[in-house]
C-alpha cells in the first residue's frame, strides 16, 4: 500500500477480553516485534546402553533450553519487557537409541529494537557454546521477523477522538496495556505514521485459540468507525476532542 505525504495509515483488530463494542488505544510501543529461530545440534547418535561412546543431542538441547531463559532475567534491563519461548523441541525415536541431532524452536518478543538484537546475539553465542562445551555443533535459523508495532502519538490521538466524537466517552476503555503479540502492521507504521486500534471482541478465548468466537455484533459498529474516521480525516477534523 503507498500513502501520499501528510498521510496517515490505520488498522483495527478486534480484541479478546474488551468489552465487546468497546474501542481501546495505545501510544507508542503497542505491540511486539516478534523472531522465530530454528536451532539444529548435531552430535553422535549410538546405542542407548554406551552413551561415552556419543554426543548426545537431546542432553545439549535440553541444557540448551534453561540458559536461553537467563536471558531475559540476566541480559536484559528488568524494565524491559521481553520473551524468549521455546515451543518445540524434536529429536530421537526409540528410547534406547541416541540420536544424531535435536531440532529447537523458538520466538523471540520484544518492545524495543536493542532489546531484540541483544537477545538475539546472545542466543547465537550461548547455543554455539553450549553445543560446542559437550563436543557437538549447532546450525541456527535466524530469519528477520516483525519489527515493533508504534503507534505515532499524533495519529493514535485522532483515532481515539473519532471514537469519542461518534460513539462517546464510555466507549473507550483505557485499561489495555501493550500486547506482547505481534503484527506486521508494523511494517506499515516503519514507513508512515499511523495507529493500529482495537475494538473488543468481548469475554472469549484468545485469537488463535481453538476456541476463539468472533463476536459478529461487533461488525456494525466497527464498520460505522472507519466511514467515521475517513469523514473526519479528509475534512480535517482531526483535533483531539477536549477534555470536559
Amino acid at each position: 500500500m503507498r500513502v501520499g505525504p501528510g498521510e496517515g495509515v490505520f488498522g483495527l483488530d478486534n480484541w479478546p477480553g474488551i468489552p465487546a463494542g468497546q474501542f481501546a488505544f495505545l501510544e507508542g510501543p503497542a505491540m511486539a516485534s516478534v523472531d522465530m529461530m530454528v536451532i539444529r545440534i548435531r552430535g553422535r547418535g549410538g546405542h542407548g546402553a554406551k552413551p561415552h561412546q556419543t554426543v548426545d543431542p537431546i542432553v545439549v538441547g535440553a541444557n540448551v533450553v534453561l540458559t536461553l531463559q537467563t536471558i531475559v532475567s540476566r541480559n536484559i534491563d528488568l524494565l524491559q519487557p521481553a520473551v524468549v519461548t521455546v515451543g518445540s523441541i524434536h529429536g530421537g525415536s526409540l528410547p534406547n537409541v541416541i540420536s544424531d541431532s535435536v531440532e529447537l524452536k523458538l520466538t523471540i518478543r520484544a518492545f524495543d529494537e536493542s532489546v531484540r538484537q541483544t537477545i538475539r546475539a546472545r542466543i547465537i553465542d550461548l547455543v554455539r557454546d553450549q553445543a560446542k562445551s559437550f563436543g557437538a555443533s549447532a546450525e541456527i535459523q535466524d530469519p528477520t521477523g516483525y519489527p515493533v508495532l508504534v503507534n505515532d502519538p499524533t495519529q493514535t490521538a485522532f483515532a481515539r477522538s473519532v471514537a469519542q466524537r461518534h460513539f462517546g466517552e464510555s466507549r473507550v476503555d483505557s485499561s489495555l496495556k501493550p500486547i506482547t503479540a505481534s503484527e506486521d502492521f508494523a511494517f506499515m507504521l516503519e514507513q508512515r505514521p499511523g495507529s493500529y486500534l482495537f475494538f473488543g471482541n468481548g469475554d472469549t478465548a484468545d485469537l488463535h485459540s481453538p476456541r476463539y468466537d468472533f463476536n459478529d455484533a461487533i461488525i456494525p459498529d466497527a464498520a460505522r468507525y472507519w466511514v467515521h474516521l475517513v469523514e473526519d480525516f479528509l475534512s480535517g477534523n482531526t483535533a483531539p476532542k477536549a477534555s470536559s
